[in-house]
């Protein structure tokens, strides 16, 4: 039982990240598609997969798939595939999923089906007409797409991007896994001066200083893997123990600022949480007329959106004071994301490059001032 297949979903636009860090894994068989990446690997990378990924959102054991074109097929799809493998006779299998363009489109209808499948077949192999469900809980996921359905065991629990520093947000949060991929998208590795002028509750900085650190992400959590009959607990306790012998130590010049002073206290309390405070300063300033806090660095920013806490006018005002204030920030990368359609029209100024990403289920561009076309 120790080859499986892995499913990891992430935000769309990501997906070349998550790979990447599959790869540095040491992961097998890396393919990435639209919305998620697979992959192979052992019941050790369970736990590798879920402590150490920054940009994917879960991982889910891939059990089988098959044509689904009735109940009839769903049930006795589900119902040939290996549960008893995977969940003891004391398990519990709450299942949920989605149906995109397939003929079984009710939800709780699909739900059923799947339970009452995955039940006989527990009760078959284990000799039960009742089944107890009093142990742990292996959430089963269904994904029916094109009249095809995929089964698949959730062994996250709660989103990877729940890492556990962030109890409390500001009205806008940044999801923790875009921020990471954020931070990387810009080749960061602890060198250079990181300033994210409208830091929130703290977001950027931190996952910029747990890449600095090339600290887990899921080192201060638990995973609902680690209650699985089939992951034995010293293999997690190996994992966490191997990533904390893989961080390093330094100083590192990372900047979080904003003009609420509830952020900035909410930021220290987040990085503390994350263990990352020595690593990053907070302080009170206004991002259209601080002065730069170094001669050369890395802006890294989510400035707000007209569609979330301003409205569009305000933010496309916002835009243009920033443009004005950091124009002759000549030795300074600028990273910024929004979804204004027209920021480099407000800007001033037309990106080097530009990625697409989601934040939530809001489409922005990521806008990427790499090149200093003054001094060319």
């Amino acid at each position: 039982m120790s080859n499986f297949e892995f499913s990891v979903p992430c935000l769309f636009g990501l997906e070349s990240l998550v790979a990447d860090e599959m790869k540095r894994l040491g992961l097998k068989n890396v393919r990435a598609e639209n919305g998620r990446v697979l992959c192979d690997g052992g019941a050790e990378d369970v736990a590798r997969l879920n402590l150490n990924l920054r940009t994917g959102e879960r991982v889910l054991i891939v059990l089988g798939s098959f044509p689904a074109e009735d109940f009839d097929a769903l049930f006795e799809g589900t119902k040939a595939l290996p549960w008893e493998r995977f969940i003891p006779r004391d398990g519990q299998f709450p299942v949920k999923g989605h149906s995109l363009n397939s003929a079984l489109q009710s939800i709780p209808a699909c739900q059923k089906i799947v339970q009452k499948a995955v039940a006989a077949r527990l009760g078959s192999k284990y000799g039960l007409n009742q089944l107890p469900a009093t142990g742990a809980v292996y959430q089963v996921q269904f994904s029916i797409m094109k009249d095809v359905a995929a089964l698949m065991l959730d062994t996250s629990g709660a989103g990877l991007h729940k890492r556990g520093y962030r109890a409390n947000a500001n009205e806008a949060p940044l999801r923790e896994t875009l921020a990471a991929a954020m931070v990387m998208l810009t080749k960061y590795r602890g060198r250079d001066f990181i300033w994210d002028p409208f830091c929130g509750s703290g977001t950027i900085p931190i996952e910029a200083a747990l890449i600095a650190r090339n600290k887990a992400p899921g080192m201060y959590r638990r995973f609902a893997g680690e209650a699985f009959a089939f992951c034995d607990p010293k293999v997690w306790g190996e994992v966490r123990a191997e990533a904390k012998d893989k961080e390093f130590t330094g100083k590192y010049r990372i900047l979080g600022s904003d003009n609420d002073p509830k952020c900035i206290s909410l930021s220290i309390a987040n990085a503390r949480k994350a263990g990352v405070a020595d690593c990053i300063s907070f302080r009170d300033g206004d991002a259209t007329k601080m002065d730069l806090p170094a001669q050369e660095g890395v802006i890294i920013c989510n400035p707000p959106y007209g569609q979330r806490m301003m409205e569009q006018k305000s933010a496309q005002q916002l835009y243009a004071a920033m443009g004005r204030h950091w124009k002759f920030a000549n030795d300074w990368k600028k990273y910024i994301i929004t979804s204004e359609p027209e920021f480099e029209h407000y800007f001033g100024s037309r990106a080097t490059k530009k990625r697409k990403l989601y934040n939530g289920m809001i489409k922005c561009d990521y806008y990427m001032y790499t090149e200093n076309k003054r001094k060319k």
